[in-house]
Formats: structure tokens, C-alpha cells, sequence
């Protein structure tokens, strides 16, 4: 069996976004030997997926210093499972292999949270960010109408870029109140950076009608998207499109992070000051400890990868930037929390799990996520309950309560890859039995 090559690291740094790649960057300070790992083919995640193409970039710049520091980059690894503590199980083109490492940087990024309504499963219903991925991959959308809805920064930094593609936006909505939008363009003073990149967007957003207050409320098809109807301040409006690019903020990827034993606190990933998680040698930053933007997850990747490798002096000077930035992060959690009329959104017969046909009827007999899972299969599918649970725990207040390996669907021969465990004292005692 075809196997990739196993390797040992001293810091392995788990995701190839920005935090990954600046955590990786600056671990080899000490001159320890460095690895990054990442299941996209090319560094810079799903941020700047195809931006260190364009030489002079903050991308380009960031995977130029990552290669410059004689860091072992691996992409098209995923991480499946933790068989003993200091050993990861990858699966890869080749086949599966074993990466052992005395620390460890979890920098797994964040993805968007879904919110179901009736139509959302119509082909050409899709995720902000993923149109966005697939526009970058080559999908043509020129003079393609396209709906964007949801919640989050990301609406309109996606926006932006369609519309540099070529496609015609007749509504960008966002479900928080004209007050909350306020109130966060006043923080953006606070932030030159930012209110730079807030007045650029603006500017590249000129002519495209913004609703405050507003959401999908169907999309609608006969086997595919050609409309969607929007609660616009209480009003429904129907607009021809070809696409709904929809995405209420994003989550943090925990998954990896609780399987490994990490203490999980409000959804994210509890860190100290010198971003080590809960189990020693284990470290964490970015989108997994708080969503909170660019330049803070460039900023928890160094202090992440300087504490790894020993440098503590230098990680303990960026402390005060990393504060600062942090209290971005929680004034985007208030603007863009979830308004509680979302919760109405699904019909009884509205799919909550895709993989496994769950719809919202059947969830609602149960009490628990638990329960529901064992009754329904809700988040038993392949994507593990990556939508569906963070779906129940808002509709239900649901906590999904366990992961389990393997993180992601791997191949069996993968799974056969495991070394085989030594036998424990019982079971010498029953062979001998």
C-alpha cells in the first residue's frame, strides 16, 4: 500500500491560513525543526486561497518568510485522528502516515454557519465564502445576478470581489440592525487599518443596494435558484437571481481541538496568555480561539509559535497589540449576533441535516443533541455535524456533546495505518485466562 512519508517535528503547526503560516514562521526562531500541514494544495487558507500568486501580497510575503525559514511545508494532508499523545494520524494523496511532534500549533481556521430556510439545499444556494472559493477556482460569473444575505464582515469583502468579477449584486443584506451597524462604524476609528479597508469597500460597493435588518426568507426553483424572497424591515421582497451567496459570520473549527483534549469555552478553543490550550504543548490560534479577524490571527500565530519554540520574551512583547485587537473581536461578536426572529425561519419539513435528510419536524420531538442523533442520524453524515450542529444549537439550544475519530471521512486503509496499541493489563490477564 502507497503510504505518505512519516515525519517527527519539533513544532508542527496544524493549518496553512495566516495564523498557521505566522505561527510556523516565527517557531523556527530557535532553530527547531518546523513543519506546517495543511489539506489545501497551496498555503494561505481560505483567506488568501490563490493570493500568493500576486508577488508583493501580505499572502506572498507571509509564505515567502515561511519557506525563507526553512519550514517544512506539507499540503494536502488532512488530520484524521491522535492514535497516542505526540502522534497524528494524516491522510494524504499517497495514502496515511504518522506525524510526531513534541509541540503542536492548532491553527484550523473557521468556516461559515448556515441558517436553514425553505429552499436553502437548491443548487446554486451556497456559502459566501464558497462562491467566493469557487469563483477563485475559475467559476464564471459575469453579469450572473447574485443575492448576498447573511451576516458578518465577510459579506462585503465577498460582494466586493464579485463585483470585480463582473457580477450584478441587487441586494446585499445583513440581519443586524441599522443601530448595530452604527455603533461598529464608530468602533472602525478605533482601528485605522480597518476603517482604511471599510472605506475601500464602501468605495468598491458604490451602487449596490445595502438593507440593514434583512434576510433569506425562501429561495425559490424548480431544480435550481432563480429567486429568493428577503424580509426587508419587516417587508418581503422577491429578487430574480442566479446565485445566493448566504453566510451568517463564521464559526471556529474546533473539531481537531476537542478530539486532542482541549478545553472548549462558549464554542472556542481556551488559551492562556501564550495561546497554550489546556493540554501542555498544545497551542492554538486564530479563528479556533475567537473569531476576530486578519490581523488578529496573525497576531496569536507569532505569540503561538514563539511560545513553542521557547522564545518567550518576544511572544510576551506582542501581548498588548494582541489585546487590543481582541476587543475588535468581541464588538464584531455583539454587531453581528443573531437576531432570535431567525429562529422561525425553518418550515417543519425544512432539511436541518443534509447528509442524512433530517428535516425540522423530526428534530423538534427530541430534547437533546444526543438524542436527536440517535433517533434521526442527524450529524452522522459526512460532514459530522459541521452545519447541522451548530444549526440545532441555535434553533434548540442544542450543545453538540462529543467528537470522535476519524475528524474527517477517511479511507479505511487509513484507519488500518493505526499502530497497533500495546495491550493492557487486563487483556494480558484474560489471554492468559
Amino acid at each position: 500500500m502507497t503510504k505518505e512519508p512519516s515525519e517527527r517535528f519539533d513544532v508542527l503547526v496544524i493549518g496553512g491560513g495566516p495564523a498557521g503560516m505566522a505561527a510556523a514562521a516565527c517557531a523556527t526562531e530557535n532553530r527547531r525543526r518546523v513543519g506546517i500541514i495543511d489539506d489545501n494544495p497551496d498555503l494561505g487558507g481560505q483567506i488568501w486561497r490563490g493570493a500568493s500568486a500576486n508577488p508583493g501580497s501580505p499572502a506572498a510575503n507571509w509564505v515567502a518568510r515561511v519557506r525563507d525559514a526553512g519550514v517544512r511545508v506539507r499540503c494536502g494532508l488532512r488530520v484524521l485522528h491522535q492514535p497516542e499523545p505526540g502522534v497524528l494520524l494524516a491522510e494524504g494523496p499517497r495514502g496515511p502516515c504518522l506525524l510526531t511532534y513534541e509541540d503542536l500549533v492548532l491553527a484550523t481556521g473557521g468556516r461559515e454557519r448556515f441558517l436553514p430556510f425553505s429552499g436553502w439545499t437548491l443548487p446554486n444556494v451556497m456559502g459566501a465564502g464558497g462562491l467566493q472559493a469557487l469563483v477563485k477556482s475559475g467559476l464564471p460569473i459575469s453579469d450572473k445576478r447574485i443575492v448576498i444575505a447573511g451576516s458578518g464582515p465577510l459579506l462585503f469583502a465577498v460582494a466586493a470581489y464579485l463585483r470585480r468579477q463582473g457580477a450584478d449584486i441587487p441586494i446585499l443584506c445583513e440581519q443586524a440592525s441599522w443601530n448595530s451597524i452604527a455603533r461598529f462604524g464608530a468602533s472602525l476609528f478605533t482601528q485605522p487599518g480597518k476603517l482604511a479597508q471599510a472605506v475601500s469597500l464602501k468605495r468598491e460597493l458604490l451602487g449596490v443596494p445595502f438593507a440593514a435588518n434583512s434576510w433569506p426568507v425562501a429561495a425559490e426553483g424548480h431544480g435550481k435558484l432563480s429567486s429568493v424572497v428577503i424580509s426587508r424591515s419587516g417587508k418581503l421582497e422577491r429578487f430574480e437571481c442566479d446565485y445566493l451567496a448566504c453566510g451568517f459570520h463564521l464559526l471556529p473549527n474546533t473539531e481537531l481541538p476537542a478530539l486532542l483534549g482541549c478545553q472548549i469555552q462558549h464554542s472556542c478553543v481556551w488559551v492562556d496568555d501564550l495561546q497554550q490550550t489546556s493540554v501542555p504543548h498544545i497551542f492554538c490560534a486564530g479563528e479556533p480561539t475567537g473569531v476576530g479577524g486578519l490581523e488578529l490571527s496573525l497576531m496569536e500565530g507569532q505569540i503561538a509559535g514563539l511560545a513553542a519554540s521557547g522564545t518567550l520574551s518576544r511572544a510576551k512583547k506582542l501581548f498588548n497589540k494582541r489585546d487590543k485587537l481582541r476587543k475588535f473581536a468581541r464588538v464584531l461578536e455583539r454587531t453581528f449576533a443573531l437576531r432570535p426572529e431567525l429562529r422561525r425561519l425553518p418550515f417543519p419539513e425544512t432539511m436541518i441535516c443534509r447528509c442524512e435528510d433530517v428535516n425540522y419536524r423530526s428534530l423538534a420531538e427530541h430534547t437533546s443533541w444526543r438524542a436527536a442523533k440517535l433517533y434521526t442520524r442527524c450529524g452522522m453524515g459526512p460532514c459530522q455535524g459541521r452545519i447541522c450542529g451548530p444549526v440545532t444549537e441555535f434553533l434548540f439550544r442544542w450543545r453538540p456533546d462529543s467528537v470522535r475519530p476519524p475528524v474527517f471521512p477517511a479511507f479505511c486503509e487509513s484507519l488500518a495505518a493505526l499502530p497497533n496499541p500495546a495491550p493492557t493489563r487486563s487483556e494480558l490477564t484474560g489471554a492468559q485466562l
